[in-house]
């Protein structure tokens, strides 16, 4: 699955709204420098299949419908408690919890928002940063429209188990986002998965947003972000290149830790974690 930083110069390009296509239209794709890989995260394909290729358990589906059934036959709110319970409701559409719920975040570099993706709006500006040489190299989704849409459609139109997003700083799209449920992933052979383990990877659309630690505070913030919205997940992990030591110094920076090394079929792979019990250590 997915990076953490590359490019389009979205610092001299202000969007007062997400949510406006036309607001996409003038950013140009720059190349970054070699030394700008810690910001990037190359998304894994572990054995040839995707995250939304794996159907889920039968005994996970029937969970679903048993916890549904009890959502729609347990009494009203008792003292204000039904928000807390909703949370922790696992249903077809929420498998992460209702990301586009989440609400903006206060960091040390402005305000953050992850706005999920949608392809009739999003589609131009995050395929010109998945043709920037400096993401192209990690993400490999180089080329027309098309491509970024084979990416992403698939996801948007899932059962939510992968939820594609911009990252929106300040009021401007500056970076892209796939936040994931690495416990119904590929990636979930290759080490011991534990329930709701959620995945992130990233990467910075813009060259004024690299390079000065932004990608250290926005993995920090969106941790956080899962953990405080996401009460049954106990940790989030990412598996950058063991060889991108910037990327994993990155990861560490942000409250990570480095859990194993990790042999996927198309790199070795640094396992970095973090746990909701250390968050207030690391």
């Amino acid at each position: 699955m997915p990076p953490t930083d590359a490019s389009t110069d979205a610092g001299t390009t202000p969007v007062a709204d997400p949510t406006d296509p036309a607001e996409h239209a003038d950013t140009s794709a720059r190349a970054e420098p070699a030394e700008e890989s810690d910001a990037l995260q190359k998304p894994e394909n572990t054995d040839g299949q995707d995250t939304l290729d794996l159907r889920l358990p039968d005994e996970l589906l029937a969970l679903i419908a048993e916890q549904e059934k009890s959502r729609t036959e347990r009494p009203g709110p008792i003292d204000g408690h039904q928000g807390a319970l909703d949370a922790v409701t696992l249903t077809e559409h929420d498998l992460l919890d209702d990301v586009g719920e989440w609400g903006p975040v206060t960091t040390p570099s402005g305000v953050f928002q992850l706005v999920p993706a949608r392809v009739d709006r999003d589609l131009a500006l995050i395929t010109r940063w998945m043709n920037d040489p400096a993401v192209a190299a990690f993400w490999e989704l180089a080329g027309p429209d098309d491509v970024t849409k084979d990416h992403l459609r698939p996801q948007v139109e899932g059962d939510g188990r992968s939820v594609p997003c911009l990252g929106v700083l300040d009021g401007t799209p500056m970076s892209y986002w796939e936040v994931y449920r690495a416990d119904l992933d590929p990636l979930a052979r290759h080490y011991p998965a534990r329930p709701h383990d959620t995945g992130i990877h990233l990467l910075i659309g813009g060259v004024a947003h690299r390079g000065r630690g932004l990608g250290t505070t926005l993995l920090r913030a969106v941790a956080d972000l899962v953990l405080d919205h996401r009460p049954q997940c106990g940790r989030v992990v990412a598996e950058p290149d063991l060889r991108n030591t910037p990327s994993v110094s990155a990861f560490l920076s942000a409250g990570f830790r480095f859990s194993a090394e990790v042999d996927l079929p198309d790199k070795r792979a640094a396992l970095m974690v973090r746990d909701r019990a250390l968050r207030t250590v690391l």
